[in-house]
């Protein structure tokens, strides 16, 4: 019986020695099954922003912001502990002064010696501070998620912009192509004109020259057609000189031509591709919208859980 006694007596002891410990280290109320405050620690008076001695026979309502008081979740709230079922939630509470507050918090029924609810005891943790810095954390997420969104949308706006202005660049330099294309079959036609314009020179100078001849037979009745062939002959020769002339003309702009061709052909490509470059950033953009918009729904997920 001596070993019975004393076997109790330590486990009391011992209990007695854990609920103190919890005591000093967490906020604790009790209340009766209608909301009243039966007793208070000095933990939880003074989280609260209470003296100890005040806090007996005030109700819970005055610690709960108003929409949840005037709530059905409020009334469900108190109807499930006063059927026994305990509730374990983060929740936010209103101090003596006003101050919304947050807390982590366990309401436990307590029941008497015929199974009954005889009151509730809430333990419970100050995570004010917790909750405010994971909102503003939160807050500075959804910030940056918001900015990233609007530059991503500004950024393929102007990628557009860009891509429009390539493809008229492209459509100009191909244009541009074509009227060189164009001018390079002109100046082939007119070297073509030149070489047969210089093939009737050259057998008009060989008319004069056997004209000449003949003339020189007929002695003093050929004298006249002498100075027609020598006329025709004088001709002939400007026409060979022009010809050289417009000939070397004709090869210059041939060469500036087909330098402009090469010159042109190499910007086309430039753009060409810059026009496929703007056409990834675009998607770039496009992807750093799409997980700007996944980052904002996390965010939002986020503030919800905090």
């Amino acid at each position: 019986m001596l070993k019975m006694k004393n076997l109790k007596s330590t486990q009391l002891l011992e209990e007695n020695a854990v609920l103190a410990a919890i005591e000093r280290s967490l906020s604790m109320i009790e209340f009766d099954k209608h909301g009243q405050v039966i007793w208070a620690n000095e933990n939880f008076a003074e989280t609260m922003g209470y003296r100890v001695d005040e806090m007996p026979g005030l109700h819970h309502k005055i610690f709960c912001t108003e929409d949840f008081v005037t709530s059905i979740a409020y009334e469900q709230f108190w109807r499930n502990l006063r059927n026994g079922k305990s509730f374990q939630e983060k929740i936010k509470r209103i101090t003596k002064s006003g101050k919304e507050i947050w807390l982590e918090a366990t309401y436990t029924p307590v029941l008497d010696h015929n199974g009954k609810v005889s009151a509730v005891v809430k333990i419970a943790t100050d995570i004010t501070e917790r909750e405010t810095n994971a909102r503003d954390v939160a807050l500075r997420l959804q910030g940056m998620s918001e900015e990233l969104h609007e530059k991503a949308e500004l950024g393929i706006i102007r990628s557009r912009d860009a891509s429009i202005a390539t493809s008229k660049l492209v459509a100009g330099s191909k244009e541009n192509m074509e009227i060189l294309e164009s001018l390079k079959t002109q100046a082939q036609s007119i070297r073509s004109i030149v070489k047969t314009v210089r093939e009737i020179a050259n057998q008009t100078n060989l008319l004069a020259l056997n004209a000449a001849i003949e003339a020189a037979r007929a002695g003093e009745h050929g004298r006249g057609f002498n100075v027609v062939a020598g006329e025709v002959r004088k001709l002939s020769n400007r026409v060979q000189d022009s010809i050289q002339e417009v000939n070397a003309h004709v090869e210059g702009i041939t060469a500036e031509i087909a330098k402009i061709s090469k010159v042109t052909a190499q910007s086309v490509e430039g753009i060409t591709n810059n026009q496929t470059y703007n056409e990834q950033v675009v998607m770039a953009f496009k992807e750093v919208e799409n997980a700007s918009t996944q980052l904002d729904m996390e965010v939002k997920s986020f503030k919800e859980i905090f």
